[in-house]
């Protein structure tokens, strides 16, 4: 049985085809542009673009099942018109090129940042509403959008299922994400302040796994969260310290003043020589639900994440690997791990 990803050069993607070939499937791979997370593996590379409905219908012609990981990730309030395009009306495409295809199930990796997070005393599960109203970030919204072109199609007759990972963190980051660069940003001793508070972090393999469990079991229409650990900025910095011998940030401010400084910030933490770190819309998400429910996922698909503390350390030797560390890794940590 055919099984087409989209996005599959991309973090979920690649590691999602990792997984596939591992359990024998055949793959056909959508990719735009880059390819360097698919060398080697036995995979069939169809080039195509989410924005392109034609090429869609050529590439999932005889495919039974469909992963839509393929999405546009962004830290800023003025990409609208690019989220739009790819997440919202590329996912409307994929819906239709599924429908005409006559796909058996698609699985859709939405984003928990599509879920309305308040209120943030209690834990956030799958039936929260979806975060549409523009006073929302554009990429928040541009997921739970998305995820309403999924749910038009299966009142028109498709079968589909939604996943919401929370901030996937994990090995085969070729590009690197934007979780993966805050990782390489506190290794490097780039990142001059943390800021307070922090995130659900959740290895990518997790929620793999948990996605092909959503494949098979889950019913038509489902929606899981697949949520990790939460922690602090500080927490993390602290886990990678102990993995790297790097000494991390002294200063973490509070929210209101990194709000604050957010036009100035930007020029000393940027990720990758472009993007900042600190933005509204970053420091908003690090203000998000501290409880994410995995009840669903666990109970559903036997969901259950490994530790944080072994995610950091399989990453951060990953990136070693690739020669983008300059610090050796701590052999005790990676031993116990």
């Amino acid at each position: 049985m055919l099984v087409a990803v989209t996005g599959a050069a991309g973090h979920a993607g690649n590691n999602l085809v990792r997984a596939l070939l591992a359990q024998g499937r055949r793959v056909r791979a959508l990719v735009h542009r880059d390819r360097r997370a698919l060398e080697g593996l036995d995979v069939e590379i169809v080039e195509g673009d989410i924005r392109d409905l034609d090429s869609l219908r050529r590439a999932l012609g005889g495919v039974k099942v469909v992963y839509h990981t393929a999405a546009y990730i962004s830290l800023s309030t003025d990409e609208w018109p690019l989220l739009e395009a790819i997440n919202v009306f590329g996912t409307r495409n994929v819906v239709e090129a599924c429908l005409h295809c006559k796909v058996r199930r698609l699985v859709h990796f939405g984003s928990v940042h599509a879920l309305v997070q308040k209120p943030l005393d209690v834990p956030l599960d799958e039936s929260r509403s979806l975060a549409t109203s523009r006073r929302y970030p554009p990429y928040d919204r541009s997921k739970a959008l998305g995820e309403m072109e999924v749910r038009e199609g299966i009142k028109r007759g498709l079968d589909a299922v939604i996943v919401y990972p929370t901030g996937m963190i994990g090995p085969y980051d070729f590009r690197p994400s934007h979780l993966g660069q805050v990782l390489l940003a506190l290794c490097e001793k780039r990142l001059p302040a943390l800021v307070a508070g922090g995130f659900d972090w959740v290895d990518v393999r997790d929620v793999v796994a948990g996605a092909l469990e959503a494949e098979k079991h889950a019913p038509i229409g489902g929606g899981y969260l697949l949520p990790g650990r939460w922690a602090s900025m500080r927490e993390l910095a602290a886990m990678v310290q102990e993995i790297t011998w790097t000494r991390p940030p002294r200063l973490v401010f509070p929210q209101w003043m990194a709000r604050l400084g957010v036009p100035f910030g930007a020029r000393f933490t940027r990720l990758d020589g472009e993007h900042p770190l600190y933005t509204p819309v970053s420091l908003r998400a690090l203000r998000s639900n501290r409880v994410v429910s995995r009840e669903r996922a666990a109970r559903d698909l036997g969901y259950h994440p490994r530790p944080l503390q072994e995610t950091l350390v399989d990453t951060l030797q990953w990136f070693a690997g690739e020669g983008r560390l300059s610090r050796p890794l701590a052999l005790h940590v990676l031993e116990e791990a």
